[in-house]
């Protein structure tokens, strides 16, 4: 992800704060952090979610969203806007986002951008390729091959792609493939052309939280064990309730699987905390690589446990 407007470009473009990094890694404390910096210069910092879990309601202690206390401290946006039943893709959200960022510029504030989903802000600052709806029988034919020989074929109509991926992720090979079929163009090419970005509207002032890891390991082991205690397994228990269908974002959140087996009676509360606190590091685990490999090389880059304010976002409250 490479963003247009780097925190030392013309002063002219609005100011949005960026504060990525993995779970458990004390991003919301730092957000508010900084906007408490921004007060004392006479600026309202506001913080919009981007994290794809905390955008569901039902789901605020399982997400680990802010509490009502650090909600009373400042402005939040954005968490708890879709309903567990509803799906809030990436674009879904960047259109909300979007909307949200141009409300605080226009009131004079600073929006924070605070989460770990890449995805999510990728798509806000590049924007998304116009990528047609795939043809359904297409999309049937491809999805019902075999992951090699989809992987195969992808080496012959779009080699490009095929060298990019691993022959055994199957549902990026099948996405490659079917957008191929479908368009007559590579999904390489349709990357090409996104749009809706607001990279080149903005000034950014990215810091991403990058804190030891065995740290963040022994924080989301804590984390879990606690959520049980606030509220979590309420949460399962309404969602059960509701019979949702299980594919659904809300319901594939972590610790849903497992405090479900909880509620059933299939295993007990220490072995819902192992393996849902195994889950929760495997996560922490995957946004380490994804914002060490795919977050810009020129975004502030911070390995403390504890952040200083003032010179991680210098750009920003000079």
């Amino acid at each position: 992800m490479s963003t247009k407007i780097s925190p030392e470009s013309t002063s002219e473009a609005p100011p949005v704060a960026l504060i990525a990094g993995p779970t458990a890694s004390g991003k919301s404390a730092v957000a508010l952090k900084l906007v408490e910096a921004l007060e004392k210069e006479g600026r309202k910092g506001v913080i919009i979610n981007a994290d794809s879990m905390q955008v569901y309601r039902d789901i605020p202690v399982l997400a680990a969203s802010p509490s009502k206390e650090e909600r009373e401290q400042a402005d939040h946006r954005l968490y708890g806007a879709w309903d567990a039943g509803q799906v809030c893709s990436a674009a879904d959200w960047a259109a909300r986002a979007r909307d949200e960022i141009a409300s605080v510029h226009a009131d004079g504030g600073v929006p924070i951008l605070v989460g770990g989903t890449g995805m999510y802000l990728k798509v806000l600052i590049e924007g998304i390729a116009p990528i047609p709806a795939i043809e359904p029988e297409v999309r049937e034919v491809v999805r019902a091959m075999e992951t090699g020989d989809a992987y195969r074929a992808l080496e012959i109509e779009d080699p490009v792609r095929a060298s990019e991926l691993e022959p055994t992720d199957s549902q990026r090979i099948a996405r490659a493939l079917e957008v191929k079929r479908s368009t007559g163009v590579t999904l390489g090419d349709w990357q090409q052309a996104k749009t809706g970005g607001i990279g080149e509207e903005i000034t950014l002032h990215p810091l991403v939280m990058m804190p030891p890891r065995q740290w963040v390991y022994e924080r989301c082991d804590a984390r879990f064990g606690q959520m049980l205690e606030d509220g979590a397994i309420e949460e399962v228990k309404a969602l059960l309730a509701r019979d949702l269908d299980p594919d659904l974002p809300a319901m594939r959140a972590i610790g849903v699987r497992e405090i479900a087996a909880l509620v059933r009676g299939e295993i007990s509360k220490e072995e819902a905390i192992a393996v849902g606190s195994t889950a929760t590091r495997q996560y922490a685990k995957r946004q380490f690589t994804w914002l060490r490999n795919q977050s810009p090389e020129d975004w502030t880059r911070d390995e403390s446990k504890s952040i200083d304010i003032a010179s991680a976002f210098v750009s920003l409250l000079q």
